[in-house]
């Protein structure tokens, strides 16, 4: 399968300008990775944990210290020109755009960067303004945008130019729950709609890394500390899974030691709905069914049912010894 991105031991150290200034800080430390083409790929870190570092090296903004690293087949150091035309980049809560300008004249400046005709350059931002709800903006003023409507912008602004992959450093950060949303939905359906395009996405959020991405790679400290699919990524955990019920019309709570795979189980009383909540502990998770079977049979009523399992965030703070904050 071909790499869309590739990197081989690539490091980046920042020194400081004088001795005295402050310490040599090693943002990325021999990092190999791979991103496949047609893959929506997350990066998952705390703050300096070097994933921006990343970004900016793919994204030809920054040269590594040493390690090689190759975007669409590549290099980034001697073929930076090949590289910027196939790509774009977004990063959240940036500051883009030139505030005296509207916003489809600021859109339409940043597609002629790239040599986009002008005809065809105006029917896709139409169409993208379209898609994020902003054609009623377009003859707006930047400078008069709200902090989500000019992240809307910025996003188009990394798509308009249809590149072959787009780096997105933390595009939803300071969203709300829409305008977060209809970023995500984009994204997805932006990908699906050409096995061409690839996505590297660097993101905060352990919800969004888990309904977005593909495969997920997490860094601390400069380092790729894991990297897999958001499913086995959780597998690392060993964390039993636990099956909650809530029932109604249920008499006797016995019966249940003799089903394979339940390794405990409790109940409680609630008064207050004339319900009974049952908690099973489950080493093997095919014995869901005969849990089930046997509240049933019993002549009860499940009324609602939760199973939780390990999460991203379970992965993460056992692999880096803390939360994202």
């Amino acid at each position: 399968m071909q790499h869309a991105v590739e990197v081989k031991s690539l490091t980046r150290v920042f020194r400081p300008k004088k001795k005295k200034e402050g310490d040599i800080v090693t943002a990325l430390d021999s990092v190999d990775l791979h991103i496949n083409t047609g893959e929506l790929f997350g990066v998952l870190g705390p703050n300096g944990a070097g994933k921006t570092t990343l970004l900016k090296i793919l994204a030809t903004l920054l040269l590594p210290t040493s390690g090689k690293a190759y975007v669409a087949g590549f290099d980034v150091e001697k073929d930076l020109i090949e590289v910027r035309k196939r790509i774009n980049m977004v990063s959240g809560g940036e500051i883009s755009g030139y505030g005296l300008l509207t916003v489809r004249e600021n859109l339409w400046m940043f597609s002629q960067f790239y040599g986009i005709k002008s005809k065809e350059a105006k029917a896709r931002i139409d169409a993208l303004l379209e898609r994020f709800g902003l054609s009623n903006k377009a003859k707006a003023k930047v400078r008069t945008l709200s902090t989500g409507q000019r992240q809307k912008m910025n996003v188009i602004r990394g798509f308009v130019t249809n590149p072959e992959i787009v780096f997105l450093d933390e595009p939803t950060l300071g969203l709300d729950v829409n305008a977060a949303r209809a970023v995500r939905d984009f994204i997805i359906d932006w990908i699906r709609s050409d096995s061409n395009r690839t996505v590297l996405l660097t993101t905060h959020y352990m919800m969004e890394a888990d309904e977005l991405c593909d495969r997920i790679a997490i860094i601390d400290d400069g380092r790729i500390l894991a990297c897999d699919t958001p499913d086995n990524l959780k597998r690392m955990v060993k964390m039993n899974t636990t099956l909650t019920l809530s029932v109604s019309g249920l008499s006797e709570v016995d019966g249940f030691d003799s089903i394979p795979g339940l390794l405990s189980y409790s109940s409680t009383k609630k008064a207050e709905s004339s319900t009974t909540e049952l908690r099973f502990v489950l080493e093997d998770e095919s014995c869901v069914s005969d849990i089930v079977s046997k509240v049933l049979s019993a002549g009860s009523r499940i009324i609602s049912l939760q199973k939780t399992e390990p999460t991203l965030e379970d992965v993460f703070i056992k692999l880096v010894g803390r939360g994202l904050e």
